[in-house]
Order: C-alpha cells, then sequence, then structure tokens
C-alpha cells in the first residue's frame, strides 16, 4: 500500500477523531488544504437504502445557491428551432443526427449533453459510450427535454446530479475551496436537503448513515449526520 505524502499527513494530522460540525469541517478542510490549485469540496453521503432495488434508487438534480465553480461544455442533440434555441442559450456543441455520429466516433468533448425526446432513439444507441462517464441524457435529471434553453442555463448556473452508487453512497461536489466557508455551507446543506427530500419510501431504518467531507487532495472528515434532517 502507498504511502500517504508528507503534506497530506499534516493535514490528517489537524482533523479530530470525531463528528465536526458543518461550518466547523470546512473551516478545517479550507486550513488543512495543501494542493497548488484551486481543489474541489466534496460531499459524500452513505445512506441506508439497497440500490439493487428500484424502489430504493435515490437519484436527482439541484442548482447549487452558488454554483459548483466549474465551467460546464454543453452539447445538444435536437433538430429543428430547437437547434437555435440551443445556439441563442449558450451551448458550445449542437448538432442532429450529425452529432450522433460524431459521438459515436469518439467526440466528447463537452461535460453535459441535453437531447430533446425526438432524438433519444439515435441517442440511445450512445449508451455504451455516454453511460460509463455519466453523460447520458436522461428525463430524470431534465437533460432529455424539448426546453432545451432551460435545461442549459440550470447546467451552466452550477446545477449537480446526485445518484446512489451501488454501494449506496451518494458522491458529489459543492464547489471550489476559494468560494469560503459560507458559500461551501449552503451549497453543502442544500444537496443534503435534496437527498432528504428525495428518500424513497421503501427505505427503513435510519436513512443517512454517514456524511463526510472532503477536498480533492485532502483527508476525509466525518461530519454529524443530524444535520441532512436539518
Amino acid at each position: 500500500m502507498a504511502k500517504a505524502g508528507k503534506k497530506y499527513r499534516a493535514a490528517a494530522a489537524k482533523i479530530e477523531d470525531r463528528p465536526y460540525e458543518l461550518k466547523e469541517a470546512l473551516t478545517v478542510i479550507k486550513d488543512a488544504a495543501f494542493a497548488k490549485f484551486d481543489e474541489t469540496v466534496e460531499v459524500h453521503m452513505r445512506l441506508g437504502v439497497d440500490p439493487r432495488h428500484a424502489d430504493q434508487m435515490v437519484r436527482g438534480t439541484i442548482v447549487l445557491p452558488h454554483g459548483t465553480g466549474r465551467t460546464m461544455r454543453v452539447a445538444v442533440i435536437a433538430q429543428g428551432e430547437k437547434i437555435k434555441d440551443a445556439e441563442a442559450a449558450g451551448a458550445e456543441v449542437v448538432g442532429g443526427d450529425d452529432l450522433v455520429e460524431k459521438i459515436a466516433a469518439g467526440y466528447l468533448e463537452f461535460d453535459a449533453l441535453v437531447a430533446t425526446p425526438d432524438m433519444m432513439k439515435g441517442v440511445g444507441r450512445l449508451g455504451k459510450v455516454l453511460g460509463p462517464r455519466g453523460l447520458m441524457p436522461n428525463p430524470k435529471t431534465g437533460t432529455v427535454t424539448f426546453d432545451v434553453a432551460k435545461a442549459i442555463k440550470e447546467i451552466k448556473a452550477g446545477k449537480v446530479e446526485y445518484r446512489v452508487d451501488k454501494t449506496g453512497i451518494i458522491h458529489a461536489g459543492v464547489g471550489k475551496l476559494s468560494f469560503g466557508v459560507e458559500k461551501l455551507q449552503e451549497n453543502a446543506q442544500a444537496l443534503m436537503d435534496a437527498v432528504m427530500k428525495a428518500k424513497p419510501s421503501a427505505a427503513k431504518g435510519k436513512y443517512v448513515k454517514a456524511i463526510h467531507l472532503a477536498s480533492t487532495m485532502g483527508p476525509s472528515i466525518t461530519v454529524t449526520a443530524a444535520l441532512a434532517e436539518k
């Protein structure tokens, strides 16, 4: 097993072995940061659900109050007037069947993909390419829609998708360290609130089992799970 670096160990030494309040945890993360770039702050929530059962899947989207700090390149697959709408809304890449073929050939120079419902027959065959990268359009996340302008606006404003993985954990970035503690706190709480609202009726027992925060390069901090229930 690789040994943690000196800077990482120094950062970990600043963290006590106990649950932190959200604001306190973010303050420690910011103080312990050592990377030379603007790290992303990530929230990891372990839920008491079994994602193998469809009625216990937790998935949704939220536009963070202060965005993600990331510039999103949006691609849109549409036809007719919707192509003009997408271009006017600021999409970086717009096309129809030609864009489907381009993506099938390996083009992936975008961070989010929106498609109109009438184009999904062609887009559907891109599942093996887009699925593993989290780029497949889906009605549940608002990326399969005729209102392409709204979808583009939300993505660029800081829309985040959360989805429980096969181990029952949600992983999501909630902003950059440069945002400051207050903005990161509001973003993180907004995400937790959204996950709470998405609780499946089939979920039994304790819903939020654990919450951890971490920056891209930094150590993890345990946050009191009660924060999610506020």
